[in-house]
């Protein structure tokens, strides 16, 4: 394999890595810092707006500069927004207002950071000489090793390490990331319309360029399709992770059993992501999507029935194996049929819907099991998905994936 796919998934696992060993080191640093829990609350409140908003703006900046440009940028903003934290410790001593302030700097980097590497993957497929199939499972398969080693990575090394010291080694996979994208030739990053038929390149106002990638997103069927596929399936899978199994597992006095919901799922979409990366192009698409979809729906509902832990471990496992293949089929969808020059604009308001997610889907399994039961909040947020992969594999838009030309045409049109 060639450099530059090896530079762009080396960068994309280093990434994340660094984002999965934060999501849990932080928390614990934050907690033996200043010894309130409604103190790690309130960065993690504190941060999730800002991430948000930074996902849907930022898009516009994405696509007016060089896509590697903005990709290493954001890894540099990351890395020194937690690097940050321990100089302010040796210097004065941390109090939460630092944390709060360098996680909202932290979050204008973290989300934008996926848009831009996501907004970079075609041109990473056109100058490599790799199939998209090929490099996407292999970035989902990846993606999944990162979430796998982060925990485990965070746990050893809060052990090992004081607090700063893990927030400098956190800080280097970001910055590590960034400079492994520095190895990517500049031409690389250039936003190249000629791609997807001479599609404008922003122009007028930044609120002007903002609606008009906001048209494209609403305006075409098929990134509608996709964009509520992934959004929904982010949802369920953080009410079931977020509160439904650890309400089930503490009630089963288990509650060290939590963390191998993590670990099959991951397993899981090594197994699934890795599949596809090996077999997409010998079957088609659609066979793709039904087995991807219809898996999933299949895992949430063993999860779902909460019969007996390893149960729940199967489903988690079947749900990380078949959204794996889907999840890297819809990659090569987007990569197929994202105007070139609105790819960080949807990709953007995309990756922002995705992170809001979350907390709605704990939201709605705290109350759903607070007034019922968890048995209740279980079922209801797997109907959830139910009918979202009902929708998917009715929608018209997602009839037509083996066809390059039908999708990319509606998403032209709805760019006028």
């Amino acid at each position: 394999m060639r450099l530059i796919p090896v530079a762009y998934l080396a960068s994309y696992t280093l990434s994340l890595l660094g984002n999965s060993v934060a999501g849990v080191a932080l928390p614990l640093i934050v907690l033996q810092t200043t010894g309130s829990a409604l103190g790690a609350g309130w960065v993690a409140a504190a941060t999730a707006v800002p991430a948000v908003l930074a996902g849907l703006f930022m898009g516009v900046v994405i696509d007016r500069i060089n896509r590697r440009t903005s990709s290493v940028v954001t890894d540099l903003v990351s890395a020194g927004a937690v690097a940050a934290l321990p100089v302010v410790d040796a210097v004065s001593g941390l109090e939460l207002g630092w944390f709060v302030l360098f996680g909202i700097v932290g979050s204008l980097g973290d989300v934008p950071g996926m848009t831009a590497r996501d907004a970079l993957l075609p041109a990473i497929v056109r100058h490599s000489g790799v199939s998209a199939e090929r490099l996407m499972g292999a970035r989902e398969a990846l993606g999944a090793v990162a979430l796998l080693a982060g925990p485990a990575a965070a746990g050893t090394l809060m052990a090992l390490f004081d607090g700063s010291t893990v927030l400098w080694l956190t800080a280097a996979t970001s910055l590590g990331a960034a400079l492994i994208t520095l190895a990517i030739p500049h031409r690389v990053g250039v936003i190249d319309t000629a791609t997807d038929g001479g599609s404008a390149r922003p122009a007028g106002s930044s609120w002007r360029q903002f609606v008009a990638g906001w048209r494209v997103l609403t305006g075409s069927r098929f990134l509608t399709t996709v964009t509520l596929i992934s959004v929904t399936s982010v949802f369920v899978l953080a009410a079931l992770q977020g509160l439904v199994l650890p309400v089930y597992f503490l009630d089963a006095g288990r509650p060290e059993q939590v963390g191998f919901v993590l670990t099959a799922i991951a397993a899981g979409m090594l197994l699934g992501a890795g599949t596809y990366a090996m077999a997409g192009p010998r079957a088609s698409r659609r066979f793709w999507l039904l087995t991807g979809v219809a898996g999933t729906t299949a895992g949430f509902a063993v999860v779902a029935g909460l019969v007996a832990p390893w149960t729940v471990f199967a489903g988690a496992f079947l749900v990380g194996a078949f959204s794996g293949v889907s999840g890297s089929l819809l990659g090569v969808l987007m990569i197929e049929r994202v105007p070139e020059a609105f790819r960080g604009r949807v990709m953007g308001t995309q990756n922002a819907i995705t992170t809001a997610a979350p907390p709605a889907g704990i939201m709605l399994a705290a109350v759903l099991t607070e007034y019922g039961s968890v048995r209740v909040a279980a079922v209801a947020v797997a109907a959830v998905w139910l009918v979202a992969a009902i929708v998917t594999l009715r929608s018209q838009a997602l009839r037509t994936v083996d066809s390059t030309s039908a999708p990319s045409e509606e998403v032209s049109m709805s760019a006028q």
